[in-house]
């Protein structure tokens, strides 16, 4: 299974903010969307990408109050992303060794979509009890 597969499953909307925009905006803009990360973009290109973690460690980091925070004090600059040809048990491991939850996914025309953690665990799943279901038919039919 590739990522395009999960992408054409929960479709390509992305949330996004710019890097102009304060930790008080991300916070209602994550709580609006239900979501878990915003990719950071100014002038439609991709420059980071803030998450509730960013925002917690700004609290515990006594940053001033979240209105007076720019996103781009805050954000992740170097973006770990993912490419809609991967397989999702790479993207899983990638996933688990950066120790991040959310992966944009890019080709050579831009921002395709994000793919969470969440949504590779559910495809795998959704893999596995297909097969599960075939195995099984298979050996009842034998």
């Amino acid at each position: 299974m590739k990522v395009r597969d999960i992408l054409q499953a929960k479709g390509t909307r992305v949330h996004t903010i710019s890097s102009h925009a304060t930790l008080a905006d991300v916070v209602e803009q994550l709580v609006a969307n239900n979501c878990g990360s915003l990719v950071v973009c100014d002038n439609n290109r991709m420059v980071g990408i803030i998450t509730e973690r960013d925002i917690l460690r700004a609290t515990l980091a006594g940053q001033p109050a979240l209105a007076l925070v720019k996103v781009a004090e805050r954000m992740t600059r170097r973006v770990v992303t993912g490419h809609p040809d991967d397989e999702v048990s790479s993207v899983m491991g990638l996933l688990t060794e950066r120790r991040i939850r959310h992966l944009p996914i890019t080709d050579d025309e831009g921002l395709l979509g994000i793919v969470s953690i969440g949504d590779v665990v559910k495809a795998q799943h959704d893999d596995l009890s297909l097969e599960n279901h075939f195995l099984k038919n298979y050996l009842l039919s034998n």
